[in-house]
C-alpha cells in the first residue's frame, strides 16, 4: 500500500548551515575576512535546503499532504535531515534514499551584514541521483509530481537529459500531473557548459508544468540574450530589463517543445504564466482542473504583493508551492497565479525559506484583505489589467 500523498517533491535536498554572522559587521567584508584571521561569530543554526525541502515542507504548511524524495548518504549530516524532515510531519522522511557510499550535501550560508548571501555548496549524493531513487509506488495515489533544481544534480544533466527525461516518462505513465523547477547552473561548472536546449527538448514533452525563473530559461536557452542583458545590468540583476515581448516568446516557445503550463517567476516583479489550449490542459494528469477552460489559452502577469522583506532564502520555491497547492485545491489559474505571488512575498518577510509561509488561509484572508501589490505597469505593450483578478492579461493568446 503506497502513502496517501496529494503531492511527491523529490529532487535536490542539503543540510543548511547558517553561521551567525549579525554581531561581526561593524566593519567591512573584505577588511573581516583574511587570511590567519579568527572571526567571532555566534551559533549555527540548521535547517534542510532545495527544492525537495522548501517547495516540499511549503506545500505542507498550505494543506497539502505531501511526501518528500531525496539523496542523503549514511552520515551525520544525512541523519540530520531525515531527523529535521520526520519532525516537520508523519511519513515526510518515508522517501528519502539513503546511500551508503555517498556523502550528504550541505551549503554553508555565510550572511554577512551589509552583503549579499555567499553559498559554499558540496553537491554530495545529489549528484548520484538515479531513476530507482524516486520511489514510484508512492505515486499510485498522488496527484502531482514535482521535481527540482537538476542543473545541481549531475546524473540529471549529463548524457544529454537522459535520466532527468526519464524519471519525468516514468512519473508521468503513473497518472499523475508532473512538474519541474530548475536552479541557476554555475557558467563555469559543467552543468554551465551543458546543452539544456536538447535536455530540455528530451524532458519537457513528459512535464505538464514547468516553473524556472526567467534568468534560468534565459541562460538555458538564449544565452546570447542573457549575456547582453547581464552586461547592460552591469552587476545589477537583469529582471528590470525583461520585456513582455521576451516572456511571450519564452512562453510560446516553451509550449512549444511540450509542456503545458509555463510559469516564469520574475523576483519582485511578479510572476509570468502561459498556458496551452483545451486538449493540451486535458492532458494534464490527475491534477487537471475540474474547469480546464479556465486554464485554457492564458496569457497572464501577476504583480507582487508588498512585503517587508527579511531575506529571499527559497522565495522562488514558496511561490511555486503556492501555484501548486492553488492547482490542487481546483482554483481558477488565475487565483492559483495570486496565491502564488502572495506566498512567495510572505517567505520573503523571514530570514529563512520556511518561517514566514502563512498556512493556507492566512495567506488568502491577507489577500482578501485588500494586500497592497508593487506597481507594474504594462499598457504601453498592449497588455490589459483586469481589476477583478488584479493582474495583466496578455495579447498574444
Amino acid at each position: 500500500m503506497s502513502p496517501n500523498f496529494e503531492a511527491l517533491v523529490a529532487g535536490h535536498i542539503c543540510l543548511d548551515i547558517h553561521p551567525d554572522l549579525s554581531g561581526a559587521g561593524r566593519e567591512p567584508f573584505e577588511d573581516t575576512f583574511l587570511p590567519g584571521r579568527l572571526v567571532a561569530t555566534g551559533p549555527v543554526t540548521y535547517s534542510t535546503g532545495g527544492a525537495v525541502s522548501n517547495t516540499g515542507l511549503a506545500l505542507g504548511r498550505l494543506g497539502i499532504a505531501v511526501g518528500l524524495a531525496g539523496k542523503v548518504g549514511d552520515d551525520l549530516f544525512g541523519r540530520a535531515i531525515c531527523q529535521i524532515v520526520a519532525a516537520r510531519g508523519p511519513g515526510l522522511a518515508e522517501g528519502m534514499a539513503i546511500d551508503t557510499s555517498a556523502s550528504t550535501s550541505y551549503t554553508i550560508i555565510i550572511n554577512y551584514p551589509g552583503v549579499d548571501r555567499i553559498l559554499l555548496h558540496y553537491p554530495g549524493a545529489n549528484d548520484t541521483f538515479q531513476i530507482n531513487d524516486v520511489p514510484y509506488g508512492f505515486l499510485e495515489q498522488a496527484r502531482l509530481f514535482h521535481f527540482g533544481y537538476p542543473p545541481i544534480m549531475r546524473s540529471t544533466f549529463v548524457d544529454g537529459g537522459a535520466c532527468l527525461a526519464e524519471i519525468f516518462r516514468q512519473a508521468k505513465h503513473t497518472g499523475v500531473t508532473t512538474s519541474l523547477d530548475m536552479a541557476f547552473p554555475d557558467p563555469s561548472s559543467e552543468a554551465g557548459q551543458a546543452d539544456w536546449y536538447v535536455i530540455l527538448r528530451n524532458t519537457l514533452p513528459h512535464v505538464d508544468i514547468f516553473l524556472p525563473s526567467v534568468e534560468e530559461i534565459l541562460f538555458m536557452l538564449r544565452r546570447e540574450t542573457y549575456q547582453e542583458l547581464s552586461h547592460i545590468a552591469a552587476g545589477s540583476d537583469i529582471l528590470a530589463l525583461v520585456t513582455p515581448q521576451l516572456l511571450s516568446d519564452l512562453g510560446q516557445e516553451l509550449i512549444a517543445m511540450g509542456t503545458k503550463i509555463v510559469g516564469l517567476k520574475l523576483g519582485d516583479r511578479g510572476m509570468y504564466l502561459r498556458t496551452g489550449n483545451r486538449s493540451i490542459i486535458d492532458s494534464i494528469g490527475r491534477a487537471r482542473p475540474s474547469d480546464p477552460e479556465a486554464w485554457t489559452g492564458l496569457e497572464l502577469w501577476a504583480p507582487c504583493f508588498k512585503a517587508a522583506v527579511a531575506g529571499t532564502t527559497g522565495s522562488g520555491d514558496a511561490t511555486i508551492a503556492g501555484f501548486l497547492a492553488g492547482l490542487l485545491r481546483d482554483l481558477p489559474a488565475t487565483q492559483a497565479l495570486t496565491m502564488a505571488v502572495a506566498v512567495g512575498a510572505c517567505n520573503v518577510e523571514a530570514v529563512d525559506a520556511l518561517s514566514g509561509i502563512c498556512t493556507w488561509e492566512e495567506t488568502s484572508r491577507r489577500v482578501a484583505s485588500g494586500w497592497e501589490r508593487l506597481p507594474l505597469e504594462l499598457n504601453a505593450h498592449g497588455w490589459q489589467f483586469d481589476s477583478t483578478s488584479a493582474l495583466w492579461r496578455g495579447p498574444c493568446v
